[in-house]
């Protein structure tokens, strides 16, 4: 666990004996008495947006309800060192698709707003490409985020089909971020579907789990919820809606609901998604696809405003763990063994090579990924492997490098050394008590930082977007991009 001192953390521990039995019954891959597995499974790929780590009732949230996301967990791997690639949600999401460092490419460099001339290049490898080139049927379900049509788009990137909204942000209710503006799309196509977006999302991925099982053809489905990202509306807040709706328009701008929200709404946003999440995994089991179906579930970063990130500090935008500590969860009932936590530190870029490699491909040669193949870890089949992952935030002058335990850590020039394991919550500066790995973990850091793109107006290809950084933060170059 990340904190073995904590009572509340504790509460989740599965006790050592019923682990030994689920290895040892999985030595020999699959569960006792399973039959034979496909080599190809389906896949469904669950995220969440801007879901703090300790927001489901698995992860040890007193008050918020997630009786689906619980199941999941009681029914496959849960995942107790999961970052995410960034503290925002296109860069994470660029290294969702790619495999690698966002900061690889232009769009990955913190938040690409669909209005401006920047997006995942249609050329770019991808995994949901590798899945198609295999023979998977693809679809995007929900929130893209990596650039607008019809430049850039899901359909672009390797999705078959999508159906969902093009931007960041959206209303639950009239689906748009800019008040009169639709960006809710089926394919290439706006559409103008009533409902709460939620439910409209659960509804549609429904659909598509019973044509795939009509026609017997592998898939991997991308459900990508907007929730629980602002604005602040259950299922119940239509009139919320158009408030808020009526406050942007006298506004003359998009969605900001900066006076938003509350606990009770929070955890209704969550629920009205567990609710979904729990209607999805029926249908695997009613058309007899649960067993050889992988499901993930996790969140693009950390939570934001009501989220809880216990037992961290900070908060999505931050490179501290509660912005980039996420809840990750594996079920593949035919391979993984159910009701197990692993500590193995895994990261968003790590879902490619471990998925594609359980669909029996890859990434291709010239285009290797960063992340890593865990899926022996996450079976308790191997012992688990030392990470070095990094991380940069131009929009507040932010570096982070994680080494096994310790995390070097650097915000706008005032750095540190902690043992996250140890002190997760950051208060604890060893950087004078451990001057050598301090000096190492910050070389490294500075090594990696000189092979991804600087932080120019250059690299946004020469878009409005690049001028948005230097507009809004008054820095051509922050020195983050050279070393």
């Amino acid at each position: 666990m990340t904190s073995g001192s904590d009572t509340r953390m504790s509460r989740r521990t599965v006790t050592q004996a019923a682990c030994a039995w689920i290895g040892l019954n999985m030595a020999g891959g699959g569960r006792a008495g399973a039959a034979s597995v496909s080599p190809r499974p389906n896949i469904v790929f669950i995220m969440a947006d801007d879901m703090g780590y300790a927001d489901a009732g698995c992860y040890d949230n007193p008050v918020i309800r997630t009786p689906a996301i619980d199941r999941l967990a009681a029914g496959g791997v849960m995942l107790t060192r999961a970052y995410a690639n960034s503290a925002v949600c296109s860069a994470t999401r660029t290294a969702l698709m790619t495999g690698r460092y966002q900061d690889r490419l232009a769009c990955g460099l913190e938040e690409p707003i669909a209005t401006y001339d920047i997006g995942l290049p249609p050329g770019e490898p991808t995994w949901i490409r590798q899945l198609a080139a295999a023979g998977y049927w693809t679809a995007l379900v929900g929130k893209w985020h990596l650039g607008g049509l019809p430049h850039y788009g899901p359909r672009k990137s390797g999705y078959r089909h999508f159906y969902g909204i093009s931007g960041g942000a959206a209303d639950y209710f009239t689906h748009q971020l800019i008040p009169g503006t639709d960006q809710f799309y089926q394919d290439e196509a706006r559409i103008h579907d009533k409902g709460y977006l939620t439910t409209l999302l659960g509804n549609h991925t429904l659909s598509l789990i019973a044509a795939r099982a009509r026609d017997q053809q592998p898939f991997a489905i991308s459900l990508h919820f907007n929730a629980p990202h602002w604005p602040w509306e259950g299922p119940q807040d239509e009139a919320e809606s158009q408030r808020l709706a009526h406050a942007s328009r006298e506004a003359s701008g998009g969605l900001a609901d900066y006076d938003g929200g509350s606990l009770e709404t929070y955890a209704a946003m969550v629920g009205a998604m567990d609710s979904q999440i729990g209607r999805v995994l029926d249908a695997l089991e009613h058309h007899g696809m649960a067993d050889n179906t992988i499901v993930v579930f996790t969140s693009d970063n950390g939570g934001e405003r009501y989220a809880d990130t216990y037992p961290f500090t900070g908060m999505k935008t931050e490179l501290m763990e509660g912005g980039l500590r996420v809840p990750a969860i594996i079920r593949w009932p035919a391979r993984l063994p159910p009701r197990r936590e692993d500590e193995q530190v895994v990261v968003t870029m790590d879902w490619v090579p471990t998925l594609l490699a359980a669909a029996g491909t890859a990434m291709p040669a010239d285009y290797p990924p960063d992340g890593q193949d865990l899926m022996a870890q996450m079976a308790g089949q191997a012992a688990a492997v030392p990470r070095n992952l990094f991380w940069r935030y131009h929009a507040q002058q932010q570096r982070a490098h994680l080494q096994g335990d310790y995390k070097y850590l650097e915000i706008r020039g005032n750095e540190y050394l902690f043992n996250v394991r140890h002190d997760p919550k950051e208060r604890a500066n060893l950087k004078q008590r451990d001057p050598e790995r301090f000096e190492r973990m910050r070389a490294q850091w500075l090594a990696w930082n000189r092979t991804m793109l600087p932080f120019t107006p250059g690299n946004y290809t020469g878009s409005p977007h690049g001028r948005y950084y230097v507009d809004h933060y008054g820095l051509e170059d922050d020195g983050l991009g050279t070393g």
